[in-house]
């Protein structure tokens, strides 16, 4: 099992996590807190206070329940919260952290960060001036297999990175109501999961060429549900050089959810599911395959939060693993897809 990367504060207390957004994701991150050393839940804030209060007695260690504030500005006036953690849906995520920046707490949402580049530059400006840590959570980027990924790029292990191919899809029967079909929660797959094979291109061709190359052109097609959102996406990514990367996400069918680099002198293949992958494999051309295994120290989670928090009480306003350029470039890509597809939510200005 893989180690907690190593974390020590010079604090007597436990880094104190606060949450705005009491469903399943949170659930999960609360998990990882529980267990990583340092670190502590100490409240939740949600729209629906029966179903906060129903998440901090899930989430009681010792004795102690983590505080349900009524509402938010009361959470940011608790001096033991030491950064946020935003885990509502898409179309909240904005409203949550600037309130949570202007009143000085650092922040860690959920990806997307924001729905468009623009509100996503915003909040990088907000952050600068008022110098607090803002990063999206894009957990798969601190994945442990993720380091063996790189270091087969890094070392050239399969030449010259030519094209990648990604899928993310599985089935959701379509319900108007239900936040992924929903254009008011900012619905749809693209946001939802093509996140994931966006954020992964750049961080492959980062860590093949030392920098994503130029976009040339983007070109993507897809299925909008009868709410108007986009339910299958599939797009083919060009870049300076001739690099490529096509992929499928959509929430109206099923795909193999891999991802896979092909190199002049072989390919890389990270299993199903690639976005929460513990393993990868190594095919070299007229070699045996090699395969990686990496599993979670905890349920995944932990690598990102342990960022955050090393960040955080380092003082800086955000991570060089994810930064905002990367957030608002991944973000401008999905707005020019979005464009193409005819997808506009009831929100954006």
């Amino acid at each position: 099992m893989a180690e907690l990367a190593a974390y020590a504060r010079d604090r007597s207390t436990p880094f104190g996590w606060a949450i705005v957004g009491p469903g399943k994701i949170a659930h999960r991150f609360a998990d990882a807190v529980h267990q990583m050393p340092n670190a502590t839940l100490i409240g939740v804030h949600g729209r629906d206070a029966t179903r906060a209060a129903g998440f901090a007695k899930a989430w009681a260690r010792d004795g102690g329940v983590p505080a349900v504030y009524a509402d938010l500005a009361t959470m940011l006036a608790d001096a033991t919260v030491d950064g946020v953690y935003i885990a509502t849906p898409h179309a909240f995520h904005f409203a949550a952290a600037q309130q949570c920046l202007a009143a000085g707490k650092p922040v860690l949402c959920e990806k997307p960060l924001v729905v468009n580049a623009a509100q996503a530059q915003a909040l990088a400006r907000l952050a600068e001036d008022r110098h607090i840590f803002l990063m999206e959570a894009v957990w798969t980027r601190f994945l442990p297999i993720y380091d063996v990924v790189r270091d087969w790029l890094t070392s050239n292990a399969i030449g010259s990175v030519r094209a990648m191919q990604s899928s993310f899809c599985f089935d959701v029967p379509f319900d108007p109501a239900h936040r992924i079909y929903d254009p008011a929660q900012a619905g749809g797959a693209l946001l939802d999961l093509g996140i994931y094979n966006l954020t992964m291109t750049r961080w492959v061709l980062a860590a093949a060429f030392g920098a994503c190359p130029p976009l040339e052109k983007i070109y993507a097609c897809g299925m909008l549900a009868p709410s108007g959102v986009d339910q299958r996406v599939s797009g083919l990514l060009a870049f300076a050089g001739g690099v490529t990367s096509s992929f499928v996400c959509g929430v109206d069918g099923a795909a193999d959810n891999s991802l896979r680099i092909f190199g002049q002198h072989g390919a890389i293949e990270v299993p199903a599911n690639f976005w929460e992958a513990s393993r990868a494999i190594l095919h070299r051309t007229g070699q045996p395959a090699i395969n990686e295994l990496r599993p979670f120290a905890i349920n995944g989670f932990e690598g990102e939060i342990d960022e955050a928090m090393r960040c955080i009480d380092a003082g800086a306003i955000e991570s060089a693993r994810m930064p905002h350029a990367e957030t608002i470039a991944t973000l401008a890509w999905m707005d020019q897809i979005r464009a193409q597809l005819g997808v506009r939510y009831p929100f954006e200005v």
